[in-house]
C-alpha cells in the first residue's frame, strides 16, 4: 500500500525516536527527516518473517490479518478483531508514554513500526486501512490462494468482488475470479414447498403494454393489482427499475413508455428473457437493502453499493440442486465475509431504522438484523420472483435450493432460446384468450388494440376489443385493417364472423351504442317528476327520461338528488348501494 518511507512520514518525531529505541537506533537531537530515513533503511533490513516467530500470538494474529487481507484491513475491522490504537498529539504522548503499557496488540505493533494506518482509494471509494509497508509485507509468505471450485468464463453481468465497481458498465466485460465455497450440509428435500416460476416475464410485459396505453402515469398504477399475477409492490419496483436499466422504458411528459429495445426483448424466448433479467439485477442499482423487509433506510448523508451484497451471495451459493437452510448461508457468509456490504468495517454510519422496534439499528451486534435480513431477502425476494430460487419454510427454519436456471447461469451456459408457443383466441363476443405460453410480443401487441380483463391465476389472459381500445389504436396508427390482419395471423385461423364485422362498422360508423351506469328514478305520477325536471333545485340532476314515470341519474348525482328533493317535501326511497 505504502512504502516504508512514506509510511514513517505520517508519525511524530516522539514515535519515530521510540522505534529507534527497538532497533538500537539513537535518533536524538536528529530532525525528522534524517529519523525516517535511519528507519526506513533498518526496518527494511529485518528478517520480518524472523521477528514474526518472536511475537506473541495476538500480535502474531494481527499481522497475519493483514497478510490474509493482501497486506491491509479497514480500521473499523481490523480494531473490532485486534484492538484500537490510542492516537494522541505529542504533548499526550510525552505525558502518557503509551509505547510502555500497550491496550491492545495492534498500539503494540504500532510502536514497533510494524503496522500503520492510511487512508487508499478503493472501488468503493476513500477507505482508511492499517497496513503492513510493502517493505515487510513482502519478507512474508504469501497465503496460499483458496481451491477452486470450478473455473468461470467472461460473465459481465456477474460481478466478482475485485470488479464489483466497474460491472454497472455494460460495455466492459468482467472476467469473474474463481472462489472458493465452503461447504453448507444439504438437508432433506420438504415435502411441501414454494416452486419457482417465471413469471417475472409475464408481468413486464404487462407492465409494458400498460406503460404503451398509459405511460403508467399515477392514475393508471390502480389498474396494476388486477392485472399482475403478483402485484408485490417490490417486485413491480424491481421489474420497472430493471426495465429503465436495460433501455426498455424511457421518459415521456410525466409518464413512461416502451423503446424498440422492449419490443427487442418481447420476441425473446422465455428462458433468454429471463436470463437478461437475472443479468440485469446482477450490476442494477436497484437497492435491495432499502426493499428489505422490516428494515427503513433514511437519510441522505450516506450510501451503500447493493452490488456488493449481491456479490457475496452468489459468491456463498452452493451451486448444486440441493436443499439447504437459509440460516446457514447467512451463518457462513457472517463468518467467512461479515463486512460484504461495508467494505471500511464501520457499523455506525448508516441510518437503517427497525420498523417494529423504532430504532436505528447501528454496530456489528445487529448484523443479524440488517445484513442477516438482506441476505435472507435477496433469497426469497429477487432470487425467488426471477425463477433462481425455490423455498421452504419449515417452522421457524426457511431451506432454499437454486433450480437448474440458476445454475446454467452461474455457470455461464447459454439459455434455451427455442419455445414453443401457442395462438391467440379470437372469440365471437371480441373477447381474446391469450395462454400464458403464448408469444409476449403477440399479448403486448393486443393489449395495444384491447382492454385488459382482471387476471385470474390459472386462466389465460383475456382482453376486450371496445370502441374506445380501437379509438385508441387509430390514434396510436393502427388502423382496422392492420387490426384484422394482425388477428387472423396471430390466431392462425379465420376471425369469427361477428368480431370481424363489429371492428368493420366501427371503422364505418365509429360508435353505434354505449353502456352506462346510472341510477333509475322511479316516480308514482308523472307530475312529480314533471315537478322535479322544472324546479332549479332538482332540475340539475335530473338526465334523460324513460317515459312518463321514470328518468336516468348519474350515479355520482343521486344523494344530492334525494337531498334537493328533501328540501321540496319530497323524500325519495332508495336501494342504490
Amino acid at each position: 500500500m505504502r512504502p516504508l518511507q512514506k509510511a514513517l512520514q505520517e508519525h511524530e518525531l516522539i514515535v519515530l525516536r521510540v522505534m529507534g529505541e527497538w532497533y538500537d537506533l539513537d535518533l536524538t537531537g536528529e530532525d525528522k527527516a534524517a529519523c525516517v530515513t535511519a528507519l526506513a533503511e533498518g526496518l527494511a533490513q529485518l528478517d520480518f518473517a524472523q521477528e514474526m516467530m518472536c511475537l506473541g500470538p495476538e500480535e502474531a494474529a494481527a499481522v497475519q490479518t493483514l497478510v490474509q487481507g493482501n497486506g491491509r484491513s479497514p480500521v473499523a475491522t481490523f480494531e473490532r478483531i485486534h484492538g484500537e490504537v490510542r492516537l494522541m498529539g505529542p504533548g499526550a504522548l510525552e505525558r502518557e508514554e503509551p509505547w510502555f503499557d500497550p491496550i491492545s496488540p495492534v498500539e503494540s505493533l504500532w510502536y514497533r513500526g510494524y503496522v500503520y494506518r492510511g487512508f487508499d482509494e478503493t472501488a468503493e471509494g476513500m477507505i482508511e486501512f492499517y497496513y503492513l509497508p510493502d517493505e515487510l509485507f513482502a519478507r512474508l509468505p504469501q497465503p496460499e490462494k483458496p481451491k477452486v471450485v470450478k473455473e468461470k468464463v467472461a460473465a459481465p453481468a456477474k460481478p466478482t468482488k475485485e470488479s464489483k465497481a466497474k460491472s454497472a458498465s455494460p460495455s466492459k466485460q468482467i472476467q469473474p475470479e474463481p472462489t472458493a465455497v465452503a461447504n453448507l450440509k444439504p438437508v432433506p428435500e420438504p415435502n411441501r414447498y414454494t416452486p419457482a416460476n417465471s413469471s417475472a416475464v409475464d408481468d413486464l410485459t404487462t407492465l409494458l403494454a400498460l406503460a404503451q396505453r398509459t405511460s403508467l402515469r399515477r392514475e393508471a398504477l390502480d389498474l396494476l393489482k388486477q392485472l399482475l399475477l403478483n402485484p408485490d409492490a417490490d417486485r413491480r419496483s424491481l421489474l420497472l427499475n430493471l426495465a429503465r436499466e436495460m433501455g426498455m422504458l424511457r421518459e415521456v411528459n410525466g409518464g413512461i413508455r416502451p423503446t424498440r429495445t422492449a419490443v427487442s426483448w418481447l420476441t425473446k424466448s422465455r428462458e433468454a428473457q429471463l436470463r437478461d433479467l437475472m443479468d440485469a439485477w446482477s450490476s442494477s442499482g436497484w437497492n435491495d437493502l432499502c426493499h428489505t423487509p422490516g428494515l427503513s433506510c433514511e437519510g441522505d448523508q450516506w450510501r451503500n453499493d447493493p452490488i456488493l451484497a449481491r456479490t457475496a451471495l452468489l459468491d456463498a451459493l452452493p451451486q448444486t440442486p440441493d436443499w439447504y437452510r437459509l440460516g446457514d448461508l447467512i451463518s457462513q457468509i457472517k463468518q467467512t465475509d461479515p463486512d460484504f456490504q461495508r467494505p471500511d468495517g464501520n457499523y455506525d454510519t448508516w441510518y437503517v431504522r427497525d420498523e417494529a422496534q423504532e430504532s436505528y439499528l447501528t454496530g456489528i451486534e445487529n448484523w443479524d438484523l440488517v445484513e442477516g435480513r438482506l441476505l435472507a431477502f435477496l433469497v426469497q425476494g429477487p432470487l425467488f420472483w426471477l425463477g433462481l430460487a425455490e423455498t421452504a419454510v419449515l417452522g421457524p427454519q426457511t431451506l432454499f435450493r437454486l433450480t437448474d436456471r440458476a445454475l446454467e447461469w452461474l455457470a455461464n451456459a447459454p439459455p434455451a432460446t427455442k419455445e414453443i408457443t401457442t395462438p391467440i383466441i379470437v372469440q365471437p363476443d371480441a373477447t381474446i384468450l391469450v395462454a400464458h405460453n403464448a408469444s409476449r410480443h403477440h399479448r403486448f401487441q393486443v393489449a395495444r388494440i384491447s382492454e385488459p380483463q382482471p387476471v385470474a391465476l390459472g386462466k389465460p389472459y383475456a382482453y376486450q376489443i371496445t370502441p374506445a381500445s380501437l379509438k385508441q389504436a387509430r390514434a396510436e396508427g393502427i388502423e382496422p385493417d392492420r387490426i384484422l390482419t394482425f388477428l387472423q395471423e396471430a390466431s392462425e385461423r379465420p376471425l369469427p364472423a361477428a368480431t370481424k364485422r363489429g371492428i368493420e362498422r366501427w371503422r364505418e360508423r365509429g360508435v353505434e351504442g354505449k353502456l352506462e351506469t346510472a341510477v333509475i328514478l322511479r316516480v308514482r305520477e308523472a307530475g312529480i317528476l314533471e315537478t322535479l325536471r322544472t324546479n332549479p333545485k332538482t332540475r340539475p340532476f335530473i338526465d334523460e327520461s324513460l317515459g312518463d314515470l321514470a328518468a336516468t341519474v348519474r350515479l355520482e348525482n343521486w344523494e344530492k338528488l334525494r337531498e334537493a328533493a328533501a328540501q321540496l317535501g319530497l323524500l325519495l326511497d332508495s336501494t342504490v348501494q
